[in-house]
């Protein structure tokens, strides 16, 4: 939703598989009268069913479920597997973000990157020690729930953003 508050010109869609954090972010988007914004409950598994191939200008992971257990690896939102889905409706030049309070998740992505062959656009281990930086100077503004909270507790934000490889 800050997203949307500050770009009021782009669109963004919301998407969660919890119920109750659809319709918390759905109220509060009518609340502030934000008509550029919109909430899909799906799996993430399911994505490919709501976007069409090209549809998806950028793609924002905030503070996902790390998936800590080794079987669960694969059921990371920046695992190979979902790569391949985020390609199908991510366009060419697109680009994703991420947002993490977890160590081992971002230095899996950014092994997943680099192994991939993926080209990695900006990476900090601290988002917020150098919050004047060029290259954040949007992102740090717009802060999740989560983020607020880790934040509060002290945590270090992670933040990196890149593009996918071209087949």
């Amino acid at each position: 939703m800050n997203l949307a508050e500050r770009y009021p010109g782009n669109n963004y869609i919301g998407i969660d598989k919890k119920g109750a954090r659809m319709w918390r972010g759905a109220k509060t988007s009518q609340e502030n009268h934000l008509p550029n914004i919109a909430f899909v409950r799906i799996l993430a598994e399911q994505l490919g069913s709501v976007f069409c191939p090209g549809e998806v200008d950028e793609i924002w992971i905030t503070f996902p479920e790390p998936q800590p257990n080794s079987p669960r690896v694969k059921k990371r939102f920046t695992s190979p597997q979902f790569i391949e889905r985020f390609r199908q409706f991510l366009k060419p030049e697109g680009i994703i973000h991420l947002k993490t309070d977890n160590d081992v998740f971002f230095e899996y992505t950014l092994s997943v990157i680099q192994e991939g062959g993926h080209e990695l656009l900006y990476s900090t281990a601290d988002l917020y020690s150098h919050p004047d930086d060029e290259e954040v100077k949007d992102v740090v503004p717009v802060k999740t729930h989560y983020e607020k909270m880790w934040l509060e507790q002290g945590l270090k934000i992670k933040y990196l953003r890149f593009r996918l490889k071209r087949n």
